[in-house]
């Protein structure tokens, strides 16, 4: 009796071992496609904020700032390549309260 109760507790904990993985996997994908989505949106955002600044020539202290931050954040997520080209260009643009 006491084999065959020790035989199903290691069933049961094997098959919420398995369930547990499963869920877990469904997560990471989940939080992959987010951060995924949101590196994009970030991007997009960088890039109108440099069209619009660079074009000006000069840029406000606050856009800076959001900039600044949202390329952090964009740059933490995986992103990097032509933002970063644009970050070095923001940078040396007059800044304007």
């Amino acid at each position: 009796m006491e084999q065959l109760l020790t035989q199903a507790c290691i069933g049961v904990l094997t098959t919420l071992s398995g369930y547990m993985v499963w869920l877990l996997k469904g997560q990471k994908r989940d939080r992959d496609a987010n951060s995924k989505g949101t590196m994009l949106l970030l991007r997009v955002q960088l890039i109108e904020y440099h069209d619009r600044y660079v074009a000006l020539g000069h840029i406000p202290s606050y856009a800076l700032q959001n900039f600044i931050e949202m390329y952090e954040a964009y740059h933490e997520l995986g992103g990097n390549g032509m933002i970063t080209e644009m970050y070095k260009e923001i940078l040396e643009l007059e800044i304007r309260k």
